[in-house]
């Protein structure tokens, strides 16, 4: 039943290597569920229910992309679109986390009608690679200094914005060692390596007495302060456009490239490079977005841990489908994750920096209007501390030096009118 579902022998795959796939992707990220609750509930969310979101979101994301599209690919709350949601919507604009939800469910809206019909190919297409590159490396800086600040390593300062913390600090000395341990084990290609780190630091920290032990399994906690509780009214005021706009922007860009780039190490795409059922897989992130923010958590996408399971052998949507499962059994893990404490999960943060910041490396650095424009975006995301900030930055001085350098036939329509958005936005939503 499972190989004419699946497909499995058209693949050249079986149910054990798929299993086995599904085991090692779920090890790569089930980080998430302990990462996530941690930055949401910094809006003043609920801890656990945020826990619950987190797994549910991935669980039925993941399990719509194993039986709808039947990829290897699996789904959770998205790096960089959480701590957009935090710190750059919810403390930074002042927007409430209700709000902010609802921003995130009517982003899903819209992906969901551009994936129905041919407007993502051509707002994908219209975008420079210089900039989907930038966007990628920006996002991984914005992780690192919200990591390196909750493990003490650097901290404000008055005179210079940032300076070094107090890094005799066992719990910084701790973050740093997680960092160096995760490096070691991925280059060892030790699968799990970032949950593996998280779980040792934590363990070091409550025998030295720096944390408390709440426990391992437990019921699942109650997701009611989360569920349904997005505010559709206040995310569709004028002011937060643009916020909607990131939501989406980042988060198609994301989903896009991770498909593709899994789905090419996987040697899934067809003659032509294109990955055959791109529709489906999109519908079926679209419809976790909605889910997720209907749950109680910012934009779920997909990962690209996904290539360690494809990596393993995982060629189906079998693969997905055990990480659903397994995403559903860490419901049980709650007080384990109220257990980690965010100095255990920065080195996971630096980590995943370190992974999407290796883009810039494909800039065109001879081209100063490809390069220039690439490098403000990245710089402007951690130094503004707002994803949405760099996004704007990148497309306005794109479309700048571009025109006074006499390459207006390098601009798309497309760019054009984006950059002209954020000048609006800037202009009077500012």
């Amino acid at each position: 039943m499972l190989d004419a579902f699946f497909k499995l022998k058209e693949h050249g795959t079986d149910v054990k290597t798929e299993v086995i796939a599904g085991f090692t992707t779920f090890l790569t990220m089930a980080y998430i569920v302990f990462v996530n609750p941690s930055i949401l509930a910094l809006t003043g969310m609920d801890f656990n229910a945020v826990f619950v979101a987190t797994c549910l979101a991935a669980a039925l994301g993941t399990a719509i992309m194993a039986l709808v599209a039947n990829y290897p690919i699996a789904l959770a709350p998205g790096m960089g679109l959480n701590a957009y949601f935090t710190f750059t919507v919810v403390k930074g604009m002042g927007v409430s986390w209700q709000v902010a939800l609802g921003a995130v469910f009517v982003s899903g809206i819209i992906f969901l009608i551009v994936s129905l019909f041919k407007v993502r190919e051509a707002i994908v297409n219209a975008i420079p690679h210089s900039l989907k590159l930038a966007i990628s490396a920006g996002v991984g800086m914005f992780l690192a200094i919200i990591a390196l600040k909750n493990a003490g390593v650097v901290v404000g300062s008055p005179a210079t914005l940032v300076t070094l913390g107090d890094i005799h600090s066992p719990t910084t000395l701790l973050a740093i060692f997680g960092f160096f341990l995760i490096i070691a084990l991925e280059y060892r290609k030790i699968h799990g390596s970032i949950i593996i780190s998280i779980l040792a630091v934590t363990g070091i920290s409550i025998l030295m007495g720096l944390s408390q032990f709440k426990g391992v399994f437990s019921a699942p906690p109650s997701i009611a302060p989360t569920f349904m509780q997005m505010d559709l009214s206040g995310a569709l005021n004028v002011g937060l456009l643009g916020v909607v706009f990131v939501f989406f922007f980042v988060d198609l860009f994301d989903t896009t490239g991770t498909l593709i780039g899994v789905s090419h190490r996987a040697g899934l795409l067809d003659k032509d490079g294109k990955l055959p059922r791109l529709k489906k897989a999109l519908l079926a992130d679209s419809v976790a977005i909605t889910a997720g923010a209907a749950l109680g958590t910012s934009s779920t996408t997909a990962y690209i841990e996904s290539a360690a399971g494809t990596a393993v052998g995982g060629r189906t949507g079998l693969t997905s489908l055990v990480v659903a499962i397994l995403f559903l059994l860490a419901l049980w893990f709650s007080p384990l994750a109220a257990t980690v404490p965010a100095y255990a999960t920065a080195p996971a943060l630096c980590y995943v920096a370190v992974l999407m910041t290796r883009g810039l490396a494909e800039i065109e650095w001879n081209d100063l209007t490809e390069s220039a424009p690439a490098v403000m975006t990245a710089l402007a995301m951690p130094f503004t501390f707002s994803i949405a900030d760099g996004i704007a930055f990148g497309f306005i001085s794109y479309a700048v030096i571009k025109l006074l350098a006499g390459r207006h036939k390098d601009l798309s329509p497309a760019v054009l009118i984006i950059a002209g958005l954020w000048v609006v936005k800037f202009a009077f939503f500012h």
